[in-house]
């Protein structure tokens, strides 16, 4: 599961975080990516929402004020590697955007697998930015990652048809690299639109982009050899889509995706 919570200063956040901690029980995720979480001293927003038992790692930079994203396991976390995306472009107006890639001990028939959580930077302008921020994480990613699963998730602020979207998707190089990334909801709802951050959505119109028209930016992929993905997407929906009693859980709706083995190892022929 990837979820932008929207900062706890905002839209009533005692009643929305009823909602989204009431979401993340039904749905019962091993691995849920939040974005606009609080860190300070005295609280712990990770923890509010999920509970005990999680093994979290946290984003490698916050804001001043305690806002920043973390990604949290059901499954033991054995190592953690993080970029801040130090000295790319306009950085100083992106307060906490990186990517934390943490190693997961998956339990079999799964193994050791990747979980990597992009956040680029967030500004209308600045997709040149988010190129060369999508470089680095997948230049990270692919100095760790091995033979293993790679899931990538997060709020990417940018819709499919963008550059830094295009790259992870596979459809363009960028500063001569090339990765390819199945895309969950494109599989699971070819053709559909899928917008996460909506106008139907009123925290979006009451928020600070009033004349937001809609668009696809909170993804959940699947890292591809060069025989395809090496999970299978049997399920992607969206959560927190609809209001519950007139409450809305956040201004970005999120996605959840159920990630299995393929029927047979890529790379090789099926039996019989």
């Amino acid at each position: 599961m990837t979820v932008n919570v929207l900062d706890r200063r905002h839209a009533d956040w005692q009643r929305r975080r009823r909602l989204l901690e009431r979401g993340v029980q039904d749905w019962q995720p091993d691995v849920v990516a939040l974005q606009e979480v609080v860190r300070c001293e005295d609280y712990d927003g990770v923890r509010e929402l999920l509970g005990e038992g999680w093994h979290v790692a946290a984003h490698p930079r916050w804001s001043e004020d305690g806002v920043g994203a973390a990604v949290a396991s059901r499954w033991p976390i054995t190592a953690v590697r993080t970029d801040a995306f130090g000295g790319v472009g306009r950085e100083a107006m992106a307060a906490w955007c990186g990517v934390t890639v943490a190693e997961v001990q998956a339990p079999s028939p799964f193994g050791t697998m990747l979980v990597v959580h992009h956040k680029p930077s967030w500004e209308r302008g600045q997709e040149r930015e988010r190129e060369a921020q999508a470089i680095a994480a997948a230049r990270l990613v692919e100095a760790m990652a091995g033979s293993g699963h790679v899931v990538l998730l997060g709020d990417f602020d940018a819709p499919p048809d963008s550059a830094s979207v295009r790259f992870w998707t596979g459809r363009q190089s960028l500063g001569g690299l090339s990765v390819c990334y199945r895309d969950a909801w494109e599989a699971a709802h070819p053709g559909e639109p899928g917008h996460t951050f909506s106008p139907v959505n009123p925290l979006v119109r009451q928020g600070e982009m009033p004349e937001e028209e809609g668009r696809r930016v909170d993804y959940i992929m699947v890292r591809c050899d060069d025989y395809g993905p090496t999970l299978r997407v049997g399920l992607c929906e969206q959560v927190f889509s609809e209001p519950v009693d007139g409450v809305w859980a956040s201004d970005h709706y999120g996605l959840v995706a159920d990630l299995l083995l393929p029927a047979h190892r890529p790379g090789s022929w099926a039996l019989g």
